[in-house]
């Protein structure tokens, strides 16, 4: 039960960024809709004065802005990067990259390692298959497990 528990949490956790995301766009997609609605009252306003030319004018200023807004908000993600990393070395900056993925690696290789030695061990004591199993692959090695694969491809799955 704890294992169930502990990869729907792992997943969810690879999946909160998402879901503030949703709730980002919910609030962006209401804020265009009054933008539009705003627009439109424009529009008709000018039409009703003879000015159909502007609107095409005023469609291309939109682009404009909301292009320049992209370049600006990509702009300023990569100035915080590099702002992190500002007077630190190359290896400070590779190490910091690598924190997650050598965490996740060492797990794995640990479970390996322990499980290889452990079926080593009960094959030469003689311990029965099914003894040593249950002694190497145990519940808590099954949530530790499963957490940290649900973390990385819930992760994955969420981001596309």
């Amino acid at each position: 039960m704890l294992t169930l528990i502990s990869t729907l949490l792992s997943f969810g956790m690879g999946g909160l960024p998402k879901l503030l995301e949703f709730f980002q766009d919910k609030s962006d997609k209401k804020h265009e809709l009054e933008l539009a609605q705003l627009q439109m009252q424009q529009q008709l306003a000018m039409a009703q004065q003879g000015y159909q030319s502007q609107e095409r004018v005023e469609e291309i200023r939109t682009d404009q802005v909301a292009m320049t807004t992209q370049v600006q908000e990509r702009e300023a993600l990569y100035a915080h990067d590099i702002a992190i990393g500002q007077g630190a070395s190359l290896w400070v900056i590779n190490a910091r990259a690598m924190v997650r993925p050598s965490i996740t690696y060492g797990m794995f290789l640990l479970l390996v390692f322990v499980d290889v030695f452990g079926f080593w061990y009960a094959w030469h004591t003689e311990v029965p298959f099914d003894t040593a199993l249950n002694q190497l692959w145990d519940d808590d090695s099954k949530q530790i497990f499963a957490s940290v694969i649900a973390f990385w491809f819930g992760t994955q799955s969420f981001k596309k």
